[in-house]
């Protein structure tokens, strides 16, 4: 672990105007929903020097006090629905504010197998680190869940991690703050006694400063891991050695209020094939997982309503879709899954060409060809695979 650094107390007088409009601009390129005072992006920015000069003055005094989050959901899966906590504009600022002032103090020292929400590191590299892994004969995989981690982060335990090197008692008092701001569902305002809610800018760094302490025990012991946020691989040589990365991991994850999915934490071995990050990884491939390409084509069926019209503004909204996901599953050197791709985009076609015909028929293959579908400048997603693979 890196050598121990002293701790800073004078973040609060780095609070400037200059620092409040770099969290505007970064905010605002996240876009994102109004909180519950219904204030907009673009609401906030009408009157944006004296909004700032006000928010700038309550975090530099303490006043700063949040609105409680608005709660809304996204499917987590085909049977759940996944919380998520909607800061208002001018909160959203606040926590960007606190992140920036606290990012430089804790990423440096963040291990160099976490990959979540960290500068310079991606999903995409974490893959890449499991199968690199893999070829130093790790053949034994601890697919490890914690169970509703966000929902269930003690605040005691994250004040504590940020304690551990931040000693501004303003800074302190601000996280507090966040965390205990509440969420408004359904009109009934509901107090935030444990969690760190998902949808606030400032929880994925929360989220690494806790789980960094499980990731410094794994290295001491020895053992290879690779965590993007809460989704996280521990690679071993044998099935013995895997049992002992689980027990540690249980050890850790108890003192810090937290635990293992019991249905959805299991130990494979790497030909069998495993999910992460929405790849199925297995010795011989590493592709769109089943999951992953369905929720590819719930998006599709969204844009390809056959009672609407085929108008270009369709194949604009669909190369989105196309180019966001072929960019993340297929543009890397380790993706795999051609047949399957070829598949998908024939399906996308047929979708396009029933929907301009009002039906489904294999004569219509003659009647809108391959080479129409270029012409209207509709991408594929077979194009993105790199040459070689």
């Amino acid at each position: 672990m890196s050598s121990p650094v002293l701790k800073v107390h004078s973040l609060t007088g780095r609070i400037t105007f200059q620092l409040l409009l770099k969290a505007y601009k970064a905010v605002r390129s996240n876009r994102g929903k109004a909180g519950i005072d219904k204030v907009s992006l673009q609401m906030f920015a009408a009157n944006l020097e004296s909004n700032l000069l006000a928010l700038m003055k309550e975090l530099k005094e303490g006043s700063f006090q949040p609105l409680p989050l608005r709660r809304a959901y996204v499917p987590k899966n085909e049977t759940e629905m996944r919380p998520l906590g909607i800061p208002a504009v001018r909160d959203r600022r606040a926590q960007e504010v606190v992140r920036h002032l606290l990012t430089p103090y804790f990423e440096p020292r963040f291990h160099p197998h976490s990959f979540g929400y960290i500068t310079g590191r991606n999903a995409q590299q974490a893959v890449q680190t499991v199968l690199a892994l893999r070829r130093q004969g790790l053949r034994v995989v601890l697919d490890a869940d914690i169970k509703g981690f966000f929902d269930n982060l003690p605040h005691g335990v994250i004040l504590r991690a940020v304690a551990d090197r931040i000693a501004d008692g303003n800074i302190l008092n601000l996280i507090k703050k966040f965390l205990k701001s509440g969420v408004m569902e359904d009109g009934v305002f509901k107090p935030t006694t444990i969690g760190t809610p998902q949808g606030g800018v400032i929880s994925p760094l929360l989220a690494n400063l806790v789980l960094d302490q499980l990731d410094w025990q794994l290295h001491q012991q020895g053992y290879q891991f690779v965590r993007y946020a809460d989704d996280f691989v521990v690679l071993c040589p044998s099935r013995p050695r895997a049992e002992e990365a689980k027990a540690l991991v249980e050890r850790v994850l108890e003192g810090l209020g937290l635990q293992l999915s019991p249905t959805k934490t299991k130990i494979v071995f790497f030909r069998e094939g495993f999910s992460f990050l929405g790849f199925m990884i297995s010795s011989c491939s590493c592709r769109m997982r089943p999951k992953s390409i369905l929720k590819f084509q719930e998006k599709v069926r969204e844009l390809t309503v056959r009672k609407h019209n085929f108008e270009a503004e369709v194949v604009v909204k669909l190369n989105r879709v196309i180019r966001g996901t072929a960019q993340y599953f297929l543009s890397p050197s380790f993706a795999t899954g051609r047949r399957r791709v070829y598949q998908l985009d024939a399906w996308v076609r047929m979708r396009l060409r029933a929907m301009k015909f009002k039906r489904k028929t294999i004569q219509d293959n003659r009647r809108l060809r391959l080479k129409s579908f270029q012409k209207l400048g509709l991408l594929s997603l077979a194009s993105f695979f790199p040459p070689s693979a």
